[in-house]
């Protein structure tokens, strides 16, 4: 899976790991590593000391990026992970269409 086919804001499954089977919403793609965070899942724990905006410190769970290989797109139609590909509209802008139904994602 290359990082033009996930956005921001999709939902997605991961496929191996220790998350293995966890759904997630892609808070944010970093295309220069090739990885995606994933809302609540990755998480490690990272102590933190108190600041101005933190006064109170401890220990807290920082989400850390996951490799885009190891996650599939969940379409929206028909509930499965599945794999994309993109057409150009008849208005020229490219949309990405999943393989298993054919429901624009967009």
């Amino acid at each position: 899976m290359s990082v033009r086919n996930i956005k921001k804001g999709d939902e997605v499954v991961v496929i191996s790991g220790k998350n293995k089977n966890r759904r997630g919403k892609v808070q944010k793609v970093l295309p220069a590593i090739g990885a995606v965070i994933i809302e609540g899942l990755n998480l490690a724990k990272k102590h933190a000391k108190p600041t101005k905006n933190n006064p109170q410190g401890g220990v807290i769970d920082k989400a850390l990026p996951l490799n885009i290989s190891k996650v599939m797109v969940v379409c929206s139609g028909c509930n499965q992970p599945s794999r994309l590909r993109r057409e150009r509209a008849v208005d020229g802008t490219v949309v990405r269409i999943c393989r298993n139904c054919g429901k624009t994602l967009d």
